[in-house]
């Protein structure tokens, strides 16, 4: 009996050799090694390639800044003081100040008006006599004074009630003031009569002011009338004249100093800590654990202050080295206990257990195998403790226990600008969004390096 094969057809050959489908195993991704991956894993990451863009524009800002904008920071802009970016920098020329006779040149009403045209160098003012005044007293401010509050500063008070003309000289610019005269009984009580006049003065400056300033070339003739540019301030200047852009470098140089000194100091003492607890082990161990615990319980505030002492440094003088120095003492246990807890973790591996049975020494085992797989946790650990250094100078500097003027830093120049930053925002705008910037990003930057030099991530991928 014979079967038939439903798998042969008719017709072909039963007995010829079937072909031989071979399946091979291929990787699902290219072999790449483990920094390879991690800066691959961390460019996709667009936060941390910005802020990592971020931080090498502000190295770049703190280090070749200085060599392009060439100011002293230091220098006074007498003519120019909290001035804000973009302010008009043109000045007229005008003839050397001479004192005022009481004559005017400019008509008006019965009412508080300007007798000459108003500069810089004089705001001349007259009004009409009020009956039964014994004195006026002339207030001046830079808002409009509203019902019932301030009308400013009280600038001068006549002597009796027939004089009515006033020239201001104190501290003109050319911004707005607002000037208001009160009328004073005998008592020297304010009566009801008050006369108010607005008046913004033309920024004048003497041609020998312009000469000895430099505003224009020698060769260039100057005559009273003529304009000229005061020098150029791209962020302004502070309360003193001095220029922002300068300071905001010189200041960089500073804050990132501390910033990156700092930190690199104590985390490198905090892995050779951690490492040698963790590897050791045991009551060792547990011994230089408890000391990093003691460490941690210090306030750190206390040991600035004590530092300073310690170092001679008085009011007004600048805390660098004492700052350095309690950073870099009270702030290694954090990277210690991190450190530790991967080199226990590590050291049961059994490449570590290989190793050993090699021969291999202490030394090498640590350097060779813990702390190369621990790399990346370290780094992570640099970039978060970045920014916190940098906010520990500036809050330091801006309770006055940092870097004392005149050497600029960012938390110093924010101190400064605190004590006008309702008239003259800008100084202290930049420094603090400096600040803010460099932390944001570092911090950024450190969640980045966290994800991409973490090796589980890849497993999961």
């Amino acid at each position: 009996m014979v079967s038939s094969n439903p798998q042969i057809e008719p017709g072909l050959d039963a007995f010829a050799p079937l072909a031989v489908e071979q399946r091979r195993q291929q990787l699902s991704r290219p072999s790449l090694s483990y920094w390879q991956d991690a800066w691959i894993r961390l460019k996709a990451n667009r936060r941390a390639i910005v802020s990592l863009y971020i931080v090498i524009a502000l190295l770049l800002f703190t280090l070749l800044g200085p060599l392009v904008w060439r100011v002293d920071p230091s220098a006074q802009d007498l003519d120019q003081v909290s001035r804000a970016p973009g302010a008009e920098r043109m000045v007229t020329l005008a003839a050397p100040y001479q004192p005022w006779n009481g004559e005017t040149v400019l008509p008006g009403s019965r009412d508080l008006r300007l007798a000459y045209p108003a500069n810089t160098q004089a705001v001349r003012m007259i009004w009409d006599p009020v009956p039964g005044a014994s004195a006026y007293r002339i207030y001046r401010d830079i808002v409009p004074a509203l019902a019932g509050e301030p009308l400013g500063l009280p600038i001068a008070q006549t002597l009796t009630g027939t004089e009515t003309r006033y020239e201001d000289r104190l501290d003109l610019r050319a911004e707005t003031y607002f000037y208001t005269v009160v009328a004073l009984d005998a008592a020297g009580a304010e009566m009801g009569s008050r006369q108010a006049l607005s008046v913004t003065p033309v920024a004048v400056i003497t041609v020998a002011e312009a000469r000895s300033r430099g505003l224009a070339p020698p060769s260039q003739p100057l005559n009273v009338g003529d304009k000229v540019r005061f020098k150029l301030h791209p962020l302004g200047t502070d309360y003193l004249g001095r220029d922002m852009l300068a300071r905001l470098m010189h200041g960089a140089r500073v804050s990132l100093f501390i910033g990156i000194v700092a930190p690199l100091l104590f985390v490198s003492f905090g892995v050779a800590y951690g490492s040698v607890a963790g590897f050791l082990g045991g009551r060792v161990d547990q011994i230089m654990m408890r000391f990093a615990d003691f460490v941690i319980a210090l306030p750190f505030l206390l040991f600035m202050i004590l530092f300073k002492i310690a170092f001679g440094i008085g009011p007004g003088q600048s805390g660098i080295l004492p700052m350095i120095v309690a950073l870099v003492m009270l702030s290694w246990p954090g990277t210690a206990r991190l450190v530790r807890g991967q080199i226990l973790q590590v050291r049961e591996e059994g490449y570590v257990s290989a190793a050993r049975l090699l021969g291999a020494r202490t030394n090498y085992l640590v350097m060779r195998h813990m702390i190369p797989n621990t790399l990346g946790v370290i780094l992570v650990t640099l970039t978060f403790a970045v920014p916190s250094a940098i906010f520990t100078e500036a809050f330091l500097s801006f309770i006055g226990m940092g870097v004392a003027p005149p050497t600029p830093s960012w938390g110093g120049m924010s101190n400064e600008g605190i004590k006008s930053m309702l008239i003259h925002p800008h100084e202290l705008l930049f420094p603090a969004i400096l600040i803010s910037i460099t932390v944001l990003a570092f911090n950024l930057l450190g969640d980045g390096l966290r994800d991409a030099l973490d090796a589980k991530m890849r497993s999961r991928e």
